[in-house]
């Protein structure tokens, strides 16, 4: 995997808005409370957008939280926060940290970890009050049960009860429903409506004509209406649309584990080596780039950094998903919060804060879970008029009832229907259905090591068709190596290798280096030899004289062009070699063919796996390579690939990926090098191997930390699971309104005389987003190919 820092998202480029940009845009982040439905969201939203200089504003209702680009020439985080608490919601703004200096790293966590703490207040307070409402709740039921026990209402008079049932709704609605009588008044005020405005003028009504026939009895029945009180609709409603939010609550908890359990991963301490030799622990936060730093058996790294001594072995499994340990010698890079599973080394410090690799995936995944995906567009234009048409429909369902309904029951009737409409809408389940499946999607994907950038990503992942591969360094390891060495007839290798080791040592070409390293490991040291007269022959190979003899080693060009004519063996043992898709070198001493060298690029182990799970899921898989057309031929054959385009420059690859586009394909690109970054950025969906080039991996919407492909299948796989989740929310969300409202409004009734419990509607109302929610979790027991 690479060292260097993925990038994160900002500063960003200015997006389109309704304001033009001056200068630099910068995004801020607040944490948003009092948000009870996707209503709230979008008027938050709104509010935002409207602020001069603000480019764009997304509202997660599921996190609680918005994301501003705004340019800060116009405008500052105290007028974002001004903006929001105009709209009738309040910023919570995080405590000052001492980890400044250290960048969004420390200062993220400390926000995760506020926000924690401020969600479990909440939910501990909330599951009090649901306790409370509930225990009245019941007792509130059991007497308005008694009521229809004849014999119990010869003993205690009506009014009497009536009285008692009132003393014991009124704490009901002062502690369990204030918060959604208040935020109903607050949105009153600024002209906005919510499902607690619903909520608020549903259990309302109940009370106040509960309300006017205990203290009034007389005044309803004078107008011919019987004096019937409903606080037992009240109280449930209240108790079970609490208990629907303390579920609500705990799942939405659950929905951000991936995240907390990446900054779960941070160590606190680091044991740093002073230069008199002593060690001294320090918190990490006071790490400085240069710092030496021990590490022992079964401690975690501390941060990022390069191993100076000492050799061990590492757990990365939380940034790659890998399981396997990675060995580590000095030089290689090592990277926090990763597990020392052997020896002691020490290593110097690289990275620290928001430049880790640790930082940055935690920075990407929380930017990717409050991201919004193109599908969700739809639920957001129904939620911003989602509650002002409820209230009208309950306003007509009452009108109707009392119009058409026979004297007797008419206001029970409208009643009923008024209020089971109000309490039925549910705008919680729209807001919800998206973000919370994107939250479990991507972290789910993080737990892997696939880092997903944003929601859009993710679905436009699910539409892939075609998926495009980069052959060197994504289906192969990237690094030649020497496979054979044939002697020609009057040479053997013992003679000419340590000749062609002497001449390549001079040489900076991968080819040259795949035969010193060929020449190094052999099991006894070869003699060394001195070259002089060193000469590359750009394209074709190179030359040098070793022992006063000219060794030449390149292509047949080289040879032709030095006068030296192949014999038949050479040119047979030539074409076996091109038959395996190796490259072939070809040795000259002293003017005579010497040897035929056929070296290749090795393809990773798990390579034709993954193309087999590519194909599994009904993608076609085209492969791009540099190479000529057998060689290429071969390792298609190789790995399973039916289709393959050869001879491809650096600079075609985008044109490939245009050309799968023309056809009406959905492309997804798969590469590692700077030379794929073109077509990485171009194709529908890019996803770039993390052991590849910063600017590959700053091209592609999708990194995958593993360098193996078979994360490619693992994380479209991912893609159409989150999207599948998604869609059944949305349709859950859409037919659970659809169906709900027109019952609640009694559109049953005149056939079957059933009419819905205004109980019932709070349950179903309760229950509805909690399905979605729970059906979102689902996504943790995903199983992804390791």
């Amino acid at each position: 995997m690479n060292s260097a820092p993925i990038p994160t998202s900002a500063p960003v480029a200015p997006p389109a808005g309704p304001a033009p940009a001056t200068g630099p845009v910068h995004t801020a982040t607040l944490a948003i409370e009092g948000m009870s439905c996707a209503s709230c969201a979008n008027f938050v939203e709104r509010a935002l957008s409207r602020t001069p200089g603000v480019q764009s504003a997304q509202v997660n209702l599921a996190t609680e939280k918005a994301t501003v680009s705004f340019s800060p020439a116009l405008t500052s985080r105290p007028q974002l926060k001004a903006a929001v608490e105009a709209a009738g919601y309040h910023v919570a703004e995080p405590a000052a940290t001492s980890a400044a200096g250290h960048g969004a790293a420390a200062t993220l966590a400390t926000d995760e970890d506020e926000l924690a703490a401020r969600k479990a207040r909440g939910y501990q307070q909330l599951r009090q009050r649901f306790w409370l409402t509930a225990s009245l709740a019941a007792v509130i039921m059991a007497l308005s049960m008694l009521m229809l026990w004849p014999a119990f209402r010869t003993r205690v008079p009506e009014a009497l009860l009536n009285y008692v049932l009132l003393a014991l709704t009124v704490p009901v609605l002062l502690v369990g429903g204030r918060e959604f009588y208040v935020s109903a008044w607050n949105g009153l005020r600024h002209r906005t409506a919510s499902m607690d405005t619903l909520i608020a003028v549903g259990t309302g009504a109940a009370f106040a004509f509960s309300l006017v026939a205990t203290l009034g009895p007389g005044l309803l029945r004078q107008h011919g209406i019987a004096p019937v009180v409903y606080y037992d609709t009240t109280a449930t409603i209240i108790a079970l649309i609490l208990l629907g939010k303390v579920l609500e609550a705990r799942a939405k908890q659950q929905t951000s584990a991936a995240l907390r359990a990446l900054l779960g991963l941070q160590v606190k301490t680091a044991r740093v080596v002073r230069p008199d030799g002593r060690e001294q622990d320090v918190p990490v936060a006071e790490l400085q780039v240069g710092d030496l730093v021990a590490v022992r058996p079964g401690e975690k790294v501390p941060t990022d950094g390069e191993l100076l001594e000492g050799h061990s072995t590492l757990d990365e499994s939380m940034l790659t998903g890998e399981s396997l340990p990675v060995a580590k010698q000095p030089g290689d890079p090592v990277f926090g919060a990763t597990l020392n599973k052997t020896g002691a080394f020490r290593f110097r410090v690289t990275q620290v804060g928001a430049g880790t690799v640790l930082a940055q995936i935690v920075q990407l995944v929380q930017d990717a879970q409050g991201s919004r995906a193109p599908i969700q567009r739809l639920a957001d234009k129904i939620s911003g008029v989602f509650v002002p048409v409820v209230i009208l429909l309950a306003i007509a369902t009452f009108v109707l009832w009392f119009d058409l309904a026979p004297a007797a029951t008419r206001l029970p009737l409208a009643l009923t229907g008024f209020v089971a409409v109000l309490i039925i809408a549910c705008p919680c389940a729209l807001g919800l259905a998206t973000p919370t499946a994107i939250m479990v999607g991507t972290g789910k994907g993080a737990e892997h090591g696939i880092l997903i950038r944003n929601a859009e990503a993710l679905e436009k992942a699910y539409q892939v068709d075609t998926v495009v591969l980069d052959k060197t360094g994504t289906l192969t390891l990237g690094q030649f190596a020497l496979t054979d060495l044939q002697p020609l007839p009057g040479y053997s290798e013992a003679t000419v290798l340590p000749l062609l080791a002497a001449l390549e040592r001079h040489s900076e070409h991968p080819l040259a280096a795949a035969v010193v390293r060929y020449a190094d490991g052999q099991p006894a040291p070869l003699p060394s030899l001195a070259a002089t007269d060193f000469a590359a022959v750009e394209g074709l190979g190179a030359r040098a004289t070793v022992q006063g003899q000219a060794v030449l080693l390149g292509n047949e060009r080289l040879l032709r062009e030095a006068g030296i004519e192949l014999p038949p063996a050479a040119r047979q043992a030539a074409a076996d070699l091109l038959a395996q898709a190796k490259t072939v070198l070809y040795a000259a001493v002293a003017g005579q063919p010497a040897a035929v060298l056929g070296l290749a690029d090795e393809l990773r182990p798990t390579s034709a796996q993954a193309v087999r799970e590519l194909q599994a899921l009904g993608l076609d898989v085209v492969m791009l390579t540099g190479d000529n057309p057998q060689t290429a031929a071969a390792v298609a054959q190789a790995l399973g690939i039916k289709r393959f385009v050869a001879e491809v420059l650096p600079q075609d690859k985008a044109t490939q990926v245009q050309q799968l586009q023309a056809q009406g394909r959905v492309v997804a690109m798969v590469g590692d090098g700077i030379n794929d970054a073109p077509a990485l950025a171009l194709a529908d969906v890019g996803l770039a191997l993390g052991s590849g080039t910063d600017v590959a991996v700053a091209a592609a919407p999708i990194t995958l930390l593993r360098a193996d492909v078979r994360g490619v299948a693992s994380a479209l796989a991912l893609s159409r699971q989150t999207m599948r989740t998604i869609r059944q929310n949305l349709f859950f969300a859409f037919v659970y309104n659809v169906v709900g409202i027109p019952v609640a409004a009694g559109l049953l009734y005149p056939f079957t005389g059933w009419q819905l419990s205004p109980m019932l509607a709070a349950g179903a109302m309760a229950l509805s987003s909690v399905s979605v929610l729970t059906n979102s979790l689902r996504l943790r027991g995903f199983a992804l190919k390791q």
